[in-house]
């Protein structure tokens, strides 16, 4: 099992336009950890990498996809460090990785960002409704994500943008007016609409996002997710799946060792067996009703844990992931 590291970094970041009652609009620096990064990467519910590259693999795979990219995009220049930094592989990427990849992170953040500030990190990619409904009759120009606000069980919708530099006026008025048209969910309308960019200033990862009011332009509205949490947690799941034989040593939950990425991914009791059902419209209903309980034992709102071992804190190595 990985040894835990617990060093906690920082995000710049600015919330801008919110209402009252949401989040306060400020520019502060929000403390995070690599486990709570790699949870968000893991759990963004996305069909498939493959539309995100344009080639399909299995979920063991996603999962191993999801992690590695984090760790290849992202460094921590050493244990005292306090910023995330784009790595020196990611730059040297071509332009069209970079975009791929830079979309990737800011959903990733932007799930972070959701799940700490506006207790929402229940979140899926509207793309979820490909096998029941035409998506391309919504247009190009429609929100990534939108989720479910624990509490309130309001949903929010995201527009989410990752860019190599600071966002423009124009940049975040367009996400803004991409958030906007998701205007209800299950017959319930969305709370918050919100634009989101993951952006890099001097090589150093910052967040950006906004919500001010404004008017739909060709107005969506979604089912209900239902069987679409799936998506969700199928990376998890996969990796649970491939090391279901191992047993708990004491802890809240089944460890599952990841050796290879220097982790630990952690489930809790409750989820397990929705797990082994693949019953996951029932998993979301009850994580989602039991957050105060998993909050007590440790555990992210969805279920899952995972803790990281020492090698996150060093650059990222080319030509392995952990380091011998």
């Amino acid at each position: 099992m990985a040894t835990r590291s617990t060093n906690r970094l920082t995000i710049p970041y600015t919330s801008e336009a919110f209402p009252p009652g949401s989040t306060p609009n400020v520019s502060a620096t929000l403390e995070v950890t690599w486990p709570e990064i790699l949870w968000a990467a893991l759990t963004i519910g996305r069909p498939s990498v493959h539309h995100v590259f344009q080639h399909g693999t299995s979920s063991l795979h996603e999962a191993a996809f999801r992690i590695s990219l984090i760790r290849m995009a992202l460094d921590q220049s050493g244990p005292r460090a306090s910023r995330f930094r784009r790595s020196a592989a990611f730059k040297a990427l071509d332009p069209t990785e970079k975009g791929a990849i830079s979309y990737f992170l800011g959903m990733t953040f932007c799930k972070v960002f959701a799940n700490r500030l506006l207790r929402t990190p229940w979140l899926l990619h509207l793309d979820v409704y490909r096998a029941t409904m035409s998506i391309s009759n919504l247009g190009r120009s429609r929100p990534d994500l939108f989720g479910q606000q624990i509490g309130t069980g309001k949903w929010l919708a995201f527009e989410t943008k990752g860019r190599a530099s600071k966002p423009s006026a124009n940049d975040l008025a367009k996400a803004k007016g991409q958030a906007q048209r998701l205007v209800s969910v299950g017959g319930t309308s969305c709370a918050l609409h919100v634009g989101t960019f993951a952006y890099f200033l001097n090589d150093t990862l910052n967040f950006h996002w906004i919500d001010p009011p404004s008017e739909a332009k060709r107005p969506v509205a979604l089912p209900e997710p239902r069987g679409a949490w799936g998506y969700y947690y199928e990376p998890a799941r996969a990796l649970w799946a491939a090391r279901a034989d191992i047993e708990s040593n004491g802890t809240v939950g089944i460890a599952l060792p990841l050796p290879e990425f220097d982790m630990t991914l952690q489930v809790h009791p409750l989820l397990e067996s929705f797990f082994s059902l693949n019953a996951w419209e029932e998993a979301q209903r009850t994580m989602f009703e039991s957050a105060k309980q998993l909050e007590e034992d440790g555990f992210q709102p969805d279920g899952l844990k995972i803790e990281c071992g020492p090698t996150w804190m060093n650059k990222f190595s080319s030509d392995r992931i952990v380091e011998e």
